[in-house]
């Protein structure tokens, strides 16, 4: 691995058992219950659409950690749930059982995006649409529906609220449900796993991000690339790290988030590993990613 790599870990983090201390000030910094810390706010609401068709690489973890981190450090966040399977309502602890007004309500009989928004306890500034079994159903139900493709950019659009993120957390499919979501971003964000079969499929992705910007969505632009699951130990993951950070160069973000079994168990609680476990290594990681963003989008959105 070449010096490049080096300053994704700082030695402090290179321990998977921080001293307490450390761990302690990790805590404080990334709950922030004084409100003293706060992460740039941009000039305008900053859209982003997670999306990768390939299941299990992080895609609803990445986006109630991000959102969440955000709106601890002064950031007006809303999630749009879009994935019928609903986890981001799971970890945001949002009900979403048959019944509850959702996305779905918005998308095929027009129900207000702000009558269905509901605020997370716990964390202010922090919003989300859920999404319910319902759902499943939409992807067949708006094949038929006038202008089909931008239903879920005009209930963004007529939300009477000012955010400065929404966060729209995309099913494993390249079907309806993401093409609303792509058509209502301005910026795609793509988990990516440090995996053998990371890059399997991306091709197809852009592919379809391509086409949306040609055809609906002439302003959508992939942004920013996280790298997820990643494992030290293995060279596999480096490799992987290096042929992400050639092929889409300032795109992806230093911060690189590791395997970390606080993350995995934070949902299991209805809540986010910044707010299960502060101090672990997988908060510090989504943290620095956050902060990234957040930066990222003073300077105009990109790096």
């Amino acid at each position: 691995m070449t010096d490049a790599y080096v300053s994704r870990e700082t030695p402090t983090r290179e321990e998977d058992d921080p001293p307490l201390a450390m761990e302690a000030l990790r805590a404080v910094q990334i709950l922030n219950p004084s409100g003293v810390i706060t992460m740039p706010r941009p000039d305008h609401t900053r859209i982003m659409c997670v999306a990768n068709q390939k299941g299990g690489v992080g895609k609803t973890t990445t986006t109630v950690n991000l959102a969440v981190a955000l709106a601890l450090h002064g950031n007006r966040v809303l999630v749009v749930d879009l994935d019928p399977q609903g986890n981001a309502s799971t970890g945001l602890n949002v009900p979403h059982h048959a019944g509850i007004p959702d996305v779905y309500d918005c998308l095929i009989d027009n129900v207000p995006l702000s009558d269905v928004a509901q605020a997370v306890e716990g964390i202010p500034n922090l919003w989300c649409v859920p999404a319910t079994i319902d759902l499943a159903g939409a992807e067949i139900e708006l094949v038929s529906v006038v202008a089909r493709e931008s239903r879920l950019s005009r209930a963004i659009a007529a939300h009477p609220g000012t955010f400065d993120y929404v966060f729209i957390d995309c099913p494993p499919s390249l079907g309806l449900l993401t093409v609303n979501a792509l058509v209502a971003a301005q910026e795609v964000l793509i988990p990516i796993q440090c995996e053998y079969y990371a890059l399997e499929g991306l091709n197809q992705l852009i592919n379809n991000i391509n086409l949306v910007r040609q055809h609906l969505n002439p302003t959508l632009d992939v942004s920013t690339i996280l790298l997820t699951m990643y494992d030290r130990r293995t060279r596999l993951a480096d490799a992987v790290e290096q042929d992400v950070r050639n092929h889409f160069g300032d795109k992806v973000l230093r911060a690189v988030i590791p395997r970390n079994v606080r993350v995995s168990e934070a949902p299991s609680y209805g809540q986010s590993v910044m707010t299960y476990d502060p101090g672990s290594r997988g908060a510090t990681s989504y943290f620095e990613a956050a902060q990234e963003i957040a930066d990222r989008g003073v300077k105009g959105g990109k790096a």
